[in-house]
């Protein structure tokens, strides 16, 4: 599997123009089988005032784009996350997209940003995990805060996850956690794990990059800086499956969920 992490800018003029920024970095990962953008990417995640009216549909104009470039580049896509309504509530959203433009999931953020944030006091929580199969393995969906709780990837690898898929917008100055806690996630469930974060600057808080792809022995495959990028790699299926042979660790769990 080719698969694209693009580490993205946040555009804050528009969000239409976010859109069109994000169109061009996709439409630079063709031939890529999957690609994976970062969290609330086309208004920013510290644009808690823009949460309300910014929020979208499933037939809003960000899902729309997506679904398209995923059927224009015959890829799955994972859309990074959005605001997204739903009745009267609002979710921090992502889906899966195959390469039809079609909806193979979506996931709904549990973990909601408590600390000098406001995401709370707007969003509703998701109630459930999200592991969707595919042709190259079964993917499970994190968004960013997510990865500071370990039982919430142990019951992804319970319902069958072999790569976690995590969008994200971290800021500065927990680099370092970032950096440790997408190597801990993979190496403690033998998953390989692909995330894609955000840059640059978005109400005065700046995003620390450093999208990743790690191994399920908590190698990084391939990485980068704080600079906008797409990170490259080759991953497949059997590296997961031949991990959890030769190192059989998940057989000898005593507490189970």
């Amino acid at each position: 599997m080719r698969m694209a992490s693009i580490q993205l800018k946040v555009v804050e003029e528009s969000k239409d123009k976010a859109l069109e920024h994000a169109s061009q970095m996709i439409r630079q990962c063709r031939g890529a089988d999957l690609i994976l953008l970062p969290e609330l990417w086309n208004i920013g995640f510290m644009s808690f005032d823009c949460y309300r009216k910014e929020a979208e549909t499933q037939e809003g104009p960000t899902l729309t784009l997506l679904r398209t470039l995923a059927k224009e580049l015959s890829c799955h896509l994972h859309t990074g996350s959005f605001v997204e309504q739903r009745g009267d509530r609002l979710y921090n959203s992502s889906f899966l997209l195959d390469p039809r433009g079609e909806i193979l999931g979506s996931y709904q953020k549990i973990h909601l940003f408590t600390y000098q944030s406001q995401e709370a006091e707007i969003l509703t929580p998701g109630t459930s995990i999200t592991v969707i199969p595919t042709e190259f393995g079964n993917f499970g969906l994190a968004t960013c805060y997510d990865l500071r709780f370990p039982e919430f990837f142990r019951k992804m690898l319970d319902q069958g996850a072999e790569f976690f898929l995590i969008s994200s917008a971290w800021p500065y100055p927990r680099l370092e956690h970032w950096l440790l806690l997408n190597r801990i996630r993979a190496l403690e469930n033998l998953s390989c794990l692909i995330s894609s974060n955000c840059v640059g600057i978005n109400r005065g808080t700046q995003f620390v990059g450093h999208s990743q792809v790690v191994d399920p022995m908590g190698q990084i495959i391939a990485g980068s800086n704080d600079e906008e990028c797409v990170v490259w790699a080759e991953v497949n299926r059997d590296i997961v499956l031949r991990a959890r042979v030769e190192f059989p660790a998940l057989k000898d769990r005593v507490f189970k969920t």
